[in-house]
C-alpha cells in the first residue's frame, strides 16, 4: 500500500510538472494574458478541469515554485543549529542560494525573461505583490514561532518585512546588472551586497531580541 501511495504521488507530481512546463513555455512565448487555460490543457493533453485541480488560479501556473520557497524558509529556521539566531540562519540561507545559483538567486537570460513577462502582465504583477505580502506574513509567523513569541509579535513582523523587501530590491539589482551584460559574478555580487547590508541593519535593529 505504501509503494502504491508513493507511486500515485509521483504520478501526480509528474502531471503537475508537465502542465506547469507547458504553461510556462506558452506564457513566455506569447505573454501571460494571451494564453487561455483551455489552450494550456489542450497542449498538455489534459482536461481543463485537471489543470484547475492542480492549479486553482491561472497565475499559479506561472508562479509554480511559491510553496517551494516557503518550505525552504521554514526548513532553514526549523533545522538551524542550537543557539543560532534566526536572522543569522536566514543570512546563511541567502548566501547558500547565491553560491549554488539556485533559481531564487540566479540571474540569467531565462530569469530576466521570466520577470519581464511578469512586468508585462497586470495580473501577474498583482499576484507577485500578493505573494510578497503573503511571504512576509508567513516568515513573520515562522520567526515568532521559532523563538516562542506570540505570532503577532511586532519584532517578527518588522524583521520579515525588511528581509523580504531586501530580497526584492537585491534581486532587481542583480537582474539590472545582468541586463547590462555584466559578468555573472557581478550580478551575484550586487545581489549579495544589498542582502549583507540589509541583514546587518536588521541584526542591529533587533539587537537584544531573540531574533538577532
Amino acid at each position: 500500500m505504501s509503494n502504491q501511495g508513493g507511486l500515485r504521488e509521483r504520478k501526480k507530481e509528474a502531471t503537475r510538472q508537465a502542465i506547469s512546463d507547458v504553461a510556462t513555455g506558452l506564457f513566455l512565448e506569447r505573454g501571460f494574458d494571451n494564453v487561455s487555460v483551455a489552450e494550456i490543457a489542450e497542449s498538455a493533453e489534459v482536461s481543463r478541469m485537471t489543470v484547475f485541480n492542480y492549479f486553482p488560479r491561472k497565475e499559479d501556473l506561472f508562479f509554480d515554485r511559491e510553496e517551494e520557497s516557503r518550505q525552504m524558509l521554514r526548513a532553514a529556521i526549523a533545522e538551524r543549529p542550537a543557539g543560532e539566531a534566526p536572522i543569522a540562519t536566514l543570512r546563511k540561507l541567502v548566501q547558500g542560494l547565491a553560491d549554488r545559483a539556485q533559481p531564487f538567486a540566479k540571474f540569467t537570460d531565462a530569469t530576466a525573461k521570466f520577470w519581464r513577462t511578469v512586468a508585462d502582465s497586470p495580473a501577474l504583477s498583482a499576484r507577485a505583490r500578493e505573494m510578497r505580502d503573503e511571504l512576509i506574513d508567513d516568515l513573520a509567523t515562522v520567526l515568532a514561532g521559532a523563538v516562542r513569541r506570540p505570532l503577532a509579535d511586532a519584532d517578527a513582523r518588522l524583521a520579515a518585512s525588511m528581509v523580504v523587501t531586501a530580497l526584492t530590491v537585491a534581486y532587481a539589482e542583480g537582474l539590472r546588472e545582468h541586463k547590462a551584460r555584466k559578468p555573472a559574478a557581478s550580478a551575484r555580487e550586487a545581489f549579495l551586497q544589498i542582502m549583507e547590508r540589509s541583514f546587518s541593519g536588521v541584526a542591529t535593529m533587533l539587537k537584544g531580541t531573540p531574533y538577532a
